[in-house]
């Protein structure tokens, strides 16, 4: 890697969000294949803080790689995943909730909007936030201002959700260094590091089981096997694209659609 493309790397950083307390992300978010410090970031949402990532290694770009990261752990679950990211040129974030196409802005380092309204008033619906008081914040973030750049638009963003019960530990502020980051991160009350990459969890583990709310009922055995035909030619497009977070995303949904197969099966035997 030469001497650009390292302080390139260094420059860029990404923090997850999860609308679930710690205990649910921490059951499925080993599947991502990369080590996070997990803490809780409010009462109803967790961070996870990537001690890595392909990006810092001259691999794939940060945007595309969390934002198949928060594809991957919002495939089937109740909760949504904001991906915020930032590079030496941009910053922006990536909402991804279940089967729906994740919805993102992008500003350019002076802060210039690079996105489209519709997405910004996408993601507002999606989370539910105030569809006047928060639209015309989040719409405010879409408009020229020469004294705001890309990263003071995404702590704009947080800023918008602190009324939904988003409160961050402290330090864990968007462009600070990723070192800086996972030190915040660890130093958080509560916090642990998630499980290793090559463990995962089991049919029989009830928080998977809590995650997986219809595995008993009717559909179950269908949706499993929707979620493993299209996993596997989404794992084998990110394979072909050498993209980790959207091979991710499709190994993930190969791996619940089979949990949820045996699961479902287990629970019909006598």
């Amino acid at each position: 890697m030469s001497t650009r493309e390292s302080v390139s790397a260094a420059a860029c950083g990404a923090l997850l969000l999860c609308r679930a307390v710690p205990e649910s992300v921490a059951a499925v978010a080993p599947l991502l294949g990369e080590r996070m410090t997990l803490a809780a970031a409010g009462d109803e949402w967790s961070v996870l803080v990537p001690e890595g990532g392909p990006w810092r290694h001259g691999g794939e770009p940060v945007d595309r790689v969390v934002t198949g990261w928060a594809a991957a752990l919002a495939v089937g679950a109740p909760w949504p995943v904001l991906a915020l990211w930032w590079d030496a040129d941009r910053a922006g974030y990536a909402l991804a909730s279940g089967f729906r196409r994740p919805v993102g802005y992008v500003w350019l380092g002076p802060g210039t909007p690079a996105g489209e309204d519709e997405a910004m008033r996408a993601f507002a619906a999606r989370l539910g936030l105030d569809p006047v008081l928060d639209v015309q914040a989040l719409d405010r973030l879409t408009r020229p201002d020469p004294e705001a750049d890309a990263r003071a638009r995404l702590r704009g963003v947080l800023a918008v959700l602190t009324r939904a019960g988003v409160a961050l530990p402290d330090g864990l502020d968007p462009g600070a260094p990723a070192d800086r980051l996972r030190e915040a991160a660890g130093a958080a009350p509560g916090a642990a590091r998630t499980a290793a990459a090559d463990r995962r969890p089991t049919a029989d583990e009830s928080r998977l089981a809590a995650w997986m709310p219809w595995v008993a009922g009717p559909g179950a055995r269908a949706l499993a096997l929707a979620q493993v035909v299209a996993g596997l030619p989404l794992t084998a497009w990110g394979l072909r694209r050498h993209s980790g977070g959207w091979t991710a995303a499709g190994s993930l949904l190969v791996a619940h659609g089979a949990l949820g197969t045996v699961y479902g099966l287990a629970r019909r035997r006598p």
